[in-house]
């Protein structure tokens, strides 16, 4: 006969929720404030650079700010996101809305890799067409844009270190810092030593680097969306230490994935014909202290029912 524990699973479906909510140093209406405050300098300098550019006839100034604009819909994907991912589980979601996050994030690095393959498109382009030389007001506008990047990454640092979804965010930003670098260095070298081919030498490198990140740091985003395990942490490991058990007789229908960055969950069908009671509690300690997973649900058997009857499911 089948033991299922709903119970047990609802409570400690909110006992990890809290556990993950936790986990940040930042309070939500704290980096809610930050996040909103990027968002506002980032439009403020777009308008501030389609103003300047019209006035001036400047396609340089025009390009810079849908490059800032860019960064600013990137923040915005992730503020909602995070809105969103704090709403509590309903009928509907019955994990709760923690995922969107994890959609944000997948959504702000795939534009972030588009962004880096056409920077490096351009960037090989201007080897053979190098740049003419656009003048100090360029120089002086990415500086400008340089500085609004660096307090926007300065705002988000913090938070980027406990959350895929303002990562993906903050490497937008650092995306657009390393392009507001090129146009001063390369214009600067243009402007000192005519040195053309410093311009598509350095946008390549600031490419190749925006690339390699985006690339880097979408896999465990990947991992989420496909129901992977959490790094460092493998089905097989799981299913010894259930079987490890006194009591346990065997233990199959393992399986190790993450609800959201901060919560992972494991389902098994365990063998046994000890005491349902004393044989759960037992499991779910060991995982709670060896691996730190609260959110488990399972399903006892005895020896020649269920699964265990036949094959391993």
């Amino acid at each position: 006969m089948s033991h299922h524990t709903p119970h047990d699973h609802s409570h400690n479906h909110s006992h990890n929720h809290a556990q993950g909510r936790g986990h940040h140093h930042i309070s939500p209406d704290a980096g809610d404030a930050r996040v909103a405050a990027a968002v506002a300098v980032n439009l403020l300098l777009t308008v501030a650079q389609i103003i300047g550019g019209v006035v001036s006839g400047s396609m340089a100034l025009i390009a810079d700010a849908i490059h800032n604009l860019s960064d600013a819909v990137s923040l915005v994907i992730a503020f909602a996101a995070r809105k969103i991912a704090r709403k509590p589980y309903d009928g509907a979601m019955t994990f709760g809305y923690g995922r969107a996050e994890i959609v944000a994030a997948m959504v702000n690095y795939t534009t972030l890799i588009v962004i880096a393959v056409y920077l490096l498109a351009e960037g090989v382009a201007r080897f053979f067409n190098p740049p003419e030389v656009e003048g100090w007001i360029v120089v002086w506008i990415a500086a400008v844009a340089l500085v609004i990047d660096l307090i926007t990454a300065a705002l988000t640092y913090a938070m980027s270190k406990d959350s895929l979804n303002i990562r993906a965010a903050f490497l937008h930003n650092l995306a657009d810092a390393g392009s507001s670098v090129a146009v001063i260095v390369a214009g600067g070298l243009i402007l000192l030593y005519d040195w053309r081919l410093a311009d598509p030498l350095i946008t390549v490198a600031i490419a190749l680097y925006i690339l390699w990140h985006a690339l880097l740091e979408i896999r465990p985003v990947v991992r989420i969306l496909m129901l992977g395990a959490p790094d460092g942490v493998s089905r097989d490991d799981i299913q010894r230490a259930i079987e490890s058990v006194e009591g346990v007789e065997g233990a199959h229908h393992v399986h190790v994935w993450q609800i959201d960055e901060h919560r992972t969950s494991v389902e098994a069908h365990v063998v046994s014909e000890r005491d349902h009671g004393a044989i759960l509690n037992a499991i779910k300690t060991l995982l709670a202290t060896d691996f730190g997973i609260a959110h488990s649900t399972f399903e006892i058997e005895r020896i020649g029912e269920g699964c265990a009857s036949g094959h391993a499911g």
